[in-house]
């Protein structure tokens, strides 16, 4: 038995006079009552009881221990307490790691709205274009797309998003709308500046995978700054729907070769260390999140 254990039998034999009352009030027999207050006597090295034919008188070492026992006691309930209200009690740093484009048109529309409903959260985002792994270094949960790196992290898919070709309606009058993947060679078109999947632009054609070995007139590691000069008539550029597709609604950019689409869905994953015990804040982040995307008409999850 711990030692805790030996100190509440010590308490409920003090409470109820003798080992006898003691053990039917806690479930247990006299026996192992009796046993436990004599391991902790012979761990203290001290008598806590005289024992007397029915009852039990508190030795002056048993009555100072006692003193002490109670405070234990009350120390471990408050602290059970406190426990207690952590599932329901949000407060803290919630730190969150995603892609700079993911964070501009998916999280700070709705990020006032979630600050409000917790006031007692601060949120700290930190932005890059593609994962890397900061947990050790105090990160929450991280949201990212595409083929992620072996981990053993947790990924929870949260959505997912089409790639779409794109250009301005002014680019387009300009130089022609391209009627097959292969006239993308002879148009103005920009990539991200870093080796990824985001560079490859496939397509079927005739029933097969055809990939267009674009020659991009400039490169950007931020998909914003490929937004912009789509935005601005300069050219055809391939980004993710959840990042462009108000801008398709309302008509700024328009889609380019939808019929020769190659179904490029990727998937967006929220990754975090832990399953079990999830921080209140961790998941209060994750229900909001997922709410806000399941409302999202890019979402094909």
């Amino acid at each position: 038995m711990d030692n805790y254990t030996q100190l509440l039998a010590f308490l409920w034999a003090t409470e109820h006079g003798n080992f006898s009352a003691a053990a039917r009030a806690c479930g247990m027999t006299p026996s192992a009552i009796s046993k436990l207050i004599s391991r902790l006597e012979d761990r203290l090295q001290v008598r806590l009881f005289q024992r007397g034919t029915r009852s039990l008188t508190l030795t002056e070492e048993g009555s100072a221990y006692l003193v002490s026992a109670r405070a234990v006691v009350n120390a471990m309930a408050e602290a059970d307490s406190l426990a207690e209200a952590f599932p329901t009690r949000v407060s803290g740093t919630l730190r969150v790691h995603t892609m700079t484009t993911f964070a501009k048109h998916q999280i700070i529309p709705w990020l006032p709205e979630f600050l409000a409903a917790y006031p007692g959260l601060t949120v700290d985002i930190q932005v890059g274009a593609q994962f890397t792994d900061q947990f050790d270094q105090g990160l929450d949960v991280a949201i990212h797309s595409g083929v992620l790196p072996d981990s053993t992290r947790i990924a929870r898919k949260i959505g997912q998003s089409r790639w779409i070709l794109a250009a301005a309606p002014e680019y387009l009058a300009r130089h022609g709308t391209p009627a097959h993947p292969g006239e993308l060679l002879a148009h103005t078109c920009f990539s991200f500046g870093f080796n990824s999947v985001w560079n490859t632009w496939s397509f079927i054609v005739d029933g097969q995978a055809m990939t267009v070995p674009v020659v991009p007139k400039a490169t950007f590691a931020q998909g914003d700054l490929l937004r912009d000069l789509a935005l601005g008539g300069a050219g055809i550029v391939r980004l993710a729907e959840f990042h462009i597709g108000q801008d398709i609604q309302e008509g700024r950019l328009v889609p380019l070769l939808e019929a020769y689409s190659a179904d490029s869905v990727e998937p967006i994953y929220l990754i975090y260390t832990n399953r079990k015990h999830l921080s209140p804040r961790i998941r209060v982040f994750r229900d909001f999140l997922e709410h806000k995307l399941a409302q999202s008409p890019w979402n094909t999850r």
